[in-house]
């Protein structure tokens, strides 16, 4: 069994609760950095760890359990037991996130520092393909048809099936998503999907990209696994240094895979499992021009929903309080997006964590002394690089007074008087975001864009924002009349 897991040198194992492993039986949060720890400790001399440990406990343990994925990894070894190395506590948690039916994939997700939530089996199969392309451990197969093993292990097997299952179905059933919520995220144990759920929910999508992005980087030489695992997540819920590099998975797993090579993996992978002894009975009686028009659509689907669309984060994940009252419905396509500054808080917030006490904040704020019924964008931009979900997409806003039925409004935390926010922001909005909501149907094509100052009595969204927006597309000059009453 290869060891996809390098043993992280000169590294020492954290320090614990003063508890001996073998007796401390308090089960970590589902935290990347648990795993994290867990990692650390198979692979820790001074803990009685040797490198191939963690393979062989991963891949034992479920990871790399469908026919495409063995195909392309080997079979598994037989089921370890506990290692010395790890307490029960971290034994119940590793077993519970690696062993759990395929059907329910929610079972072996974390929750990352970035605040995305992570399904760990793409991503260690992601590690193990990129560390045996960079010559460690047994060569990878040549697979036929030709298919990227990267993509086959992290994505495209999971993907061409979710299609061709959804294809199969009723009229309801759904090939990508949901997302969902944990119930607490500073000690997250449970998490549970926010709708019906599809074999790629989004923490399969997150785990599958991180799983290519991470896979590519070993495949160009050799470095410690964990490692490179912290310095891409960060830790605990994101310190105030920046951005860690997972809040930029969308960018980079881009510009790794485009639409039209996922397209042709996705196809590939279908037609490596027909030639399978047996052959899965999904693809039975399936033909290659079907497994053609299964691929195309799933790879557009998935580049539209996590490609060129920014993450959301959802109410539940930043705490969000009740709606007070009803909401009323939003009529879409609307015809405006109404662009503001926080001003408080007047700091960009750059953490998962900053940007949710941000939003706490400003919806106490709203609530308790200005007296509206939930915070009043609907969308607020972090320089994390995540959108935060306020109103949403369905229900009217508070945000620019007379004119809230016809947009949306799109509030970027800080102060942008005389400094602009992050290029990075800039970029989410006007080249992610804006573009994203056309394609979705919430905004028309013709739309309009205004800063709050056009609209009312305020300086916002700031001296220095507003002038760049002067250059973006849809701006317009004229404020329009507002709705009475």
């Amino acid at each position: 069994m290869f060891p996809w897991l390098l043993l992280a040198l000169n590294f020492c194992a954290r320090l614990g609760t003063g508890l001996s492993p073998a007796v401390s039986s308090t089960v970590p949060p589902r935290h990347m950095d648990s795993v994290l720890d867990i990692l650390d400790a198979l692979e820790s001399p001074a803990r009685g760890g040797s490198p191939g440990t963690a393979a062989a406990l991963g891949r034992g343990l479920g990871v790399c359990s469908t026919p495409g994925c063995r195909t392309v990894l080997g079979e598994p070894p037989e089921t370890p037991e506990r290692p010395p190395a790890l307490t029960p506590g971290q034994w119940q948690l590793l077993t519970k996130l690696l062993r759990h039916n395929p059907a329910t994939p929610e079972l072996g997700v974390v929750l990352a520092p970035d605040g995305s939530t992570v399904a760990l089996g793409p991503l260690l199969a992601g590690i193990e393909v990129g560390l045996r392309s960079s010559g460690f451990g047994r060569p990878l197969p040549t697979l036929d048809p030709p298919a990227d093993p990267l993509l086959a292990v992290t994505i495209a097997e999971a993907l061409g099936t979710s299609f061709l299952l959804a294809q199969g179905g009723d009229n309801n059933a759904t090939a990508l998503g949901p997302g969902g919520c944990w119930d607490d995220v500073e000690n997250p144990q449970n998490y549970t999907l926010r709708g019906p759920p599809s074999p790629v929910p989004d923490p399969v999508a997150i785990g599958a990209m991180d799983g290519v992005v991470l896979g590519t980087r070993l495949a160009q030489g050799p470095l410690p696994v964990v490692e490179l695992l912290r310095g891409y997540y960060g830790t605990r819920n994101g310190s105030e240094a920046g951005r860690p590099p997972s809040s930029y998975r969308r960018r980079d797993f881009g510009a790794l895979v485009g639409q039209g090579r996922l397209e042709k993996e996705v196809a590939a992978v279908l037609g490596m499992l027909r030639t399978l002894s047996p052959t899965p009975e999904l693809l039975r009686d399936v033909g290659t021009q079907e497994v053609a028009a299964v691929a195309h659509r799933a790879a557009r689907e998935f580049s539209n929903s996590y490609v060129e669309c920014p993450a959301i984060v959802p109410r539940c994940l930043w705490g969000a309080r009740p709606y007070r009252g009803t909401p009323a419905p939003l009529q879409p396509p609307l015809g405006s997006v109404f662009l503001h500054h926080t001003l408080e808080p007047a700091q960009p917030c750059w953490t998962f964590g900053a940007c949710a006490r941000a939003m706490r904040d400003m919806q106490r704020f709203h609530q308790d002394t200005r007296g509206w019924d939930d915070i009043g964008y609907s969308f607020v931009v972090g320089s994390d690089g995540y959108l935060y979900e306020g109103r949403g997409w369905h229900w009217v806003g508070a945000h620019t007074k007379g004119y809230n039925t016809q947009g949306f409004g799109i509030g970027i935390v800080g102060d942008f008087t005389a400094t602009l926010p992050d290029p990075d922001v800039l970029a989410l909005v006007r080249d992610e975001l804006l573009p994203c909501a056309i394609r979705s149907g919430h905004v028309r094509p013709d739309f309009t864009l205004r800063g709050h100052r056009q609209l009312g009595r305020t300086d916002c969204p700031g001296n220095a924002l507003f002038q760049e927006i002067q250059s973006w597309p849809g701006f317009q000059g004229t404020p329009v009349a507002p709705v009475l009453g």
